[in-house]
């Protein structure tokens, strides 16, 4: 560890010099730091210290019911919160033998595509702009906000979204979101574009980080790397097609790939992706199972708050045939929308809110999923899930007592291996290559120190 590097003086030799990079150092995300051995300006050796942001999100989720580990799995890789989510839910699916229904699945890859694309976006972004190109930055993240939005109508939030539920989703796709992501699409794609003329002919660029960062693909295989950082070694491994899961085995894409490992061809396989995934989502817009994405207005109706407040004093005679006037953001939870979002499984789903209030049958049902020791109970047993993470291979294993609450939860976060081959591609190179190789990474220490 960093502490073994500092605390041995007497190896170093005349001309070495130790040198602490972070946790204050702006590049390091005030979480990381680097204690490097220098000779000059080239990095002979670096320890990483990686334990500055310990959120205990395993033992966290050990605490609660299963669905109350969901806002925790937001603050894993926060920059793709939705492929989290659904990460966490395919593992308790799994356990439970539970399968969701078509239409989720399709809402599923959709919106983790989306959320693919917002984390690259914000790495490239935050890498070019650490090498001073400041105008691919606020290309980007303009890109970014454009995504959010779609993300924003679909969860009613941007970034900490708990929009994935054991057995489904919160809820479906509001009404118009199909045309309006795929004119966002379009946007994006423009982006991209520009920024492609900006960067990957700009000589300054180029020469910056070609043949910079660099790990062979025997290394990268060595310390369990994967994702785009694997890939652009020429490890050619991908979970959504080497091992499918929900629907991705129905729709074409390219894995894109690199050769030389290093800096460049991390941003040429990032870049390479947003396309791959932007024409993923569009063959799931095209191809998504029917189903109701509006309620028709005409009869009765009323309002959210009003069916509450009537239902708490018992005027409950009719609310079943009434129709509930939701919020925009909100408008995947009206019932004609539920059962296509959700498994018809009362062990783990929560039922609509109209049948929460207005019969017996269903508040009975969402008490017992509520109330503490009566939740989603699965059966004795173990099950490990995996999906493909914006950074790589994010699996979750999830042990089961039998008791309401999960016996044992443990995340395999992409960042974790990422980090333990960083030296790898530190070591060699010069002091100024430490920031744009480590930000290549993109480390996110949310998911990095459970």
């Amino acid at each position: 560890m960093a502490t073994d590097l500092a605390e041995q003086p007497k190896e170093l030799t005349p001309r070495a010099m130790l040198l602490n990079i972070g946790p204050s150092h702006p590049a390091m995300h005030g979480v990381i730091r680097i204690v490097t051995e220098l000779e000059g300006e080239t990095v002979m050796k670096c320890d990483v210290e990686i334990g500055y942001l310990h959120r205990g999100f395993e033992k966290s989720c050990e605490e609660g019911g299963y669905n109350q580990a969901i806002p925790y799995t937001d603050r894993l890789n926060y920059v793709s919160p939705l492929i989290n989510n659904f990460g966490y839910a395919m593992a308790v699916e799994k356990l439970m033998g539970i399968q969701v229904t078509e239409r989720c699945e399709y809402i599923r890859v959709i919106m983790s595509e989306i959320s693919r694309v917002t984390d690259h976006l914000t790495c490239v972004a935050a890498s070019a702009m650490e090498l001073g190109a400041m105008t691919v930055f606020l290309y980007m993240i303009k890109g970014r906000e454009f995504l959010w939005e779609l993300v924003e109508d679909v969860t009613g939030a941007r970034l900490t979204i708990s929009y994935g539920r054991v057995g489904g989703v919160s809820g479906d796709l509001p009404e118009g979101f199909k045309d309006k992501a795929l004119a966002t699409f379009k946007e994006v794609r423009k982006i991209l574009v520009e920024v492609d003329k900006l960067l990957t002919r700009n000589r300054i660029f180029v020469d910056r980080v070609k043949d910079v960062g660099t790990i062979s693909k025997q290394d990268a295989i060595a310390y369990g790397f994967t994702g785009p950082v694997a890939r652009s070694a020429g490890v050619d491994y991908d979970v959504r097609r080497d091992q499918p899961y929900s629907v991705y085995d129905r729709f074409k894409y390219e894995v894109p790939l690199g050769a030389n490992g290093d800096n460049l061809d991390r941003y040429y396989v990032r870049m390479q992706e947003m396309e791959q995934s932007l024409r993923i989502a569009e063959q799931a817009l095209a191809e998504i199972p029917a189903g109701a994405v509006s309620v028709d207005a005409s009869g009765n109706a009323i309002e959210a708050r009003d069916m509450v407040d009537r239902a708490k004093i018992g005027q409950t005679r009719g609310i079943k045939q009434t129709l509930v006037q939701l919020s925009p953001s909100l408008e995947g939870l009206k019932d004609s929308m539920y059962s296509q979002v959700v498994a018809p499984e009362k062990r783990a789903v929560l039922p609509a809110k109209s049948d929460t209030y207005g019969n017996i049958e269903g508040l009975m049902n969402h008490f017992m999923l509520i109330m503490e020791g009566h939740g989603i109970c699965p059966p004795k047993g173990e099950a490990y899930a995996c999906v493909e993470g914006a950074n790589g291979e994010l699996g979750f294993y999830v042990v089961s007592d039998g008791t309401g609450r999960p016996y044992r939860v443990r995340v395999r976060p992409p960042c974790f291996a990422l980090m333990s081959g960083v030296h790898k591609m530190l070591e060699g190179f010069m002091m100024a290559d430490v920031v744009p190789t480590f930000g290549s990474i993109n480390m996110i220490a949310g998911e990095l120190d459970r």
